[in-house]
């Protein structure tokens, strides 16, 4: 006999819900009891008044002196009204009654002459009868307020939690956030995106599927339901999702996964249920969810996992299953963590489509420039594909700062065009900063720099396979950097080889070799050059295959690629071990050969890094000029 699966899942969501309604029940008695308990602590503890106790024999003492006026006899202790004129009153007491009475209490020692005594000294007295049993008195005391404080907060639990499955309650707490643009209000087409031409070919079709759904239902094609954009930051994932709503003139619901998120177990499910009525009332449309990681990663089912999470990652997922793709409602996510997601999230059926939004390529950096520089006034020196050489790695959203950057410079330059002089110093604010004009470097460590950068440059310079010298300067910048040698590729590359690498290596331990030759010490400054040679020398062993050692075993994966790419060991402690090794030799071999080229161009060296100290900035060409002057036209490799 098989199950029925509409059954089955009914009873899993009712199971959900009955727990976390005994949650919420358990919750609000303990709450009541705790507040019961304070409650009549706190009453028990100010019941007294301003009353301080006495001792016994000083309360008989009293009596004795004519000093008591009354006494008032309850089952556990006497309350004594005295005479303030007759009494000393302790510092306890802040006040004096009416007619001139203190009232004290002491506690019952079962005198048998008490009554007499009182009788003697014309004290009145009397006892307090309770009309109350202990057992009205717990009642009254303890059960009636837990009742009166469970009702209250039912209430309210009622009113803020149990109508979220409406899609309302207090405050619309349950409703969902997802903020509605019409295709007027984005005003975004495939136009205003650039360099992604692999992502807008992707998803066109769906474009063209809410435009004519009929011939794709006529050969019994069915529209993908979703599609997953992955991608690093600020490669125009959201600007993408709004060019597919311009493009196709529909209604666009846009919200983030944290929207779902909220402090009450069932408020993110309630909201993706009112985010798909809402979708399903303005059909044709287009959901949205940016950093969809927020509520779909894995399910671990620890104990430490978050339920208002999961339960909406649930929900979600059941949405999508339920809705109708004939309706044409299309959901886009985007996410640059896509390795943590469900995998009940990414099967077919519910993202059907995974679309790589990469950081653009040269040509693609270049029409992103003209995208964001269309509304720029530019001058006639300005090649921005020289710049988009200059940003290999960068991304759209970094881009379209240089642009802005470009023009801020322009206009306190008091200038009405953006120069290229504007856009390349834009590059450099970008990747240094700005330059730190009050930072002033001692001679030495001017000097020190000096020899430090034009050791980067020759090392780059004399290598077959390193990049030309764009710039070198020796003017602080607000990243750190005390000076920088920029290279410019010559053209775009996807590959490196070994060679190339070893270069680069060499190129980043040039400057330390630079200060070990010149001035036989070492400075701090090459901390930044060290563990790039040192990632870039693991990478060779553990990734790429390079070392005769390891052969072609992977040592390392990658995690986050699309964030900070952390490296993570797949080997064992001793492997480990060999590795640092093997990264090791090759950092010696390159740091040998940055020593062995700078002491073959000494000359170069010592008369480059001197006109660098006058001048603190000098082009590439510049420094080339001095180079072939100095070692004449055949440059030593």
């Amino acid at each position: 006999m098989q199950d029925n699966p509409d059954l089955k899942k009914n009873s899993e969501n009712g199971g959900d819900k009955s727990g976390n309604n005994k949650k919420i029940l358990m919750g609000i008695l303990a709450f009541a009891l705790i507040s019961t308990f304070f409650m009549n602590f706190f009453m028990s503890a100010f019941s007294g008044g301003n009353m301080a106790e006495i001792e016994y024999s000083d309360f008989i003492s009293l009596v004795e002196k004519d000093a008591v006026n009354a006494v008032e006899f309850e089952s556990d202790r006497l309350i004594v009204y005295a005479d303030a004129s007759k009494t000393e009153i302790p510092k306890e007491i802040s006040k004096i009654y009416n007619n001139g009475e203190v009232i004290f209490y002491t506690g019952i020692v079962g005198d048998l002459e008490l009554v007499g005594t009182l009788k003697e000294h014309n004290v009145k007295f009397s006892r307090k009868v309770k009309n109350s049993s202990p057992v009205f008195d717990f009642f009254m005391s303890w059960i009636m307020p837990i009742l009166f404080l469970y009702i209250a907060f039912s209430l309210i639990m009622h009113f803020a939690v149990k109508k979220l499955g409406g899609g309302g309650g207090i405050m619309g707490v349950g409703k969902s956030n997802a903020k509605v643009y019409m295709q007027k209000e984005t005003g975004v087409t495939f136009k205003d995106v650039a360099g992604q031409g692999e992502a807008k070919e992707s998803l066109q079709e769906i474009i063209d599927f809410l435009h004519n759904p009929d011939k794709y239902i006529k050969i019994g094609a069915k529209q993908p339901k979703g599609a997953l954009l992955v991608g690093p930051p600020g490669t125009g994932k959201t600007l993408l999702a709004k060019a597919v709503a311009g493009e196709a003139n529909v209604t666009f619901m846009s919200l983030s996964g944290s929207d779902f998120v909220e402090m009450f177990v069932g408020v993110g499910a309630s909201r993706v249920r009112d985010l798909f009525k809402q979708a399903s009332e303005n059909a044709p449309c287009i959901i949205f969810i940016d950093e969809i990681d927020a509520i779909g990663k894995k399910r671990d089912g620890s104990a430490n996992s978050n339920d208002e999470r999961e339960q909406t990652l649930n929900q979600l997922l059941s949405e999508m299953d339920g809705f109708d793709s004939s309706k044409a409602i299309v959901i886009l996510a985007a996410t640059n963590r896509p390795d943590v997601l469900d995998k009940a999230l990414l099967r077919p059926g519910r993202f059907d489509r995974r679309i790589i939004v990469e950081k653009p390529d040269l040509i693609g950096r270049e029409d992103i420039l003209k995208v964001h520089s269309k509304d720029v006034i530019l001058g006639d020196d300005v090649d921005l594909k020289a710049i988009a050489l200059a940003t290999s790695g960068a991304a759209g959203a970094d881009l379209a700062n240089m642009v802005n950057e470009a023009a801020l410079r322009a206009v306190r330059m008091g200038r009405e065009k953006v120069l290229q002089e504007d856009l390349m110093e834009a590059v450099e604010v970008i990747i240094a900063g700005k330059e730190k004009k009050d930072r002033i470097l001692s001679s030495k460590e001017k000097r020190i720099v000096a020899f430090h950068e034009v050791g980067h440059a020759l090392a780059s310079a004399l290598q077959k396979n390193s990049q030309p010298v764009q710039k070198i300067t020796i003017v602080p910048r607000t990243m750190g950097a005390l000076g920088y040698t920029m290279q410019m590729p010559e053209e775009e590359k996807y590959l490196m080889t070994k060679d190339e690498i070893i270069s680069e290596i060499v190129v980043l331990l040039a400057g330390r070799a630079a200060e070990e030759i010149v001035f036989d010490t070492v400075t701090t400054g090459a901390s930044n050059d060290i563990e790039r040679a040192t990632k870039m020398g693991r990478s060779m062993v553990s990734q790429y295959g390079m070392s005769e050692k390891f052969d072609m075993m992977a040592l390392e994966s990658t995690e986050n690629k699309y964030l900070d790419g952390r490296n993570v060991a797949i080997c064992g402690e001793n492997t480990v071990a060999a590795l640092d090794e093997e990264v090791l030799k090759i950092i010696r071999e390159c740091h040998q050969k940055a020593v062995s080229i700078l002491k073959e161009n000494r000359k170069a060296l010592d008369e480059i890094a001197e006109y660098l100290y006058e001048k603190e900035t000098i082009t590439g060409e510049q420094f080339m000029d001095i180079l072939k002057k100095v070692n004449g036209d055949e440059i030593s490799q």
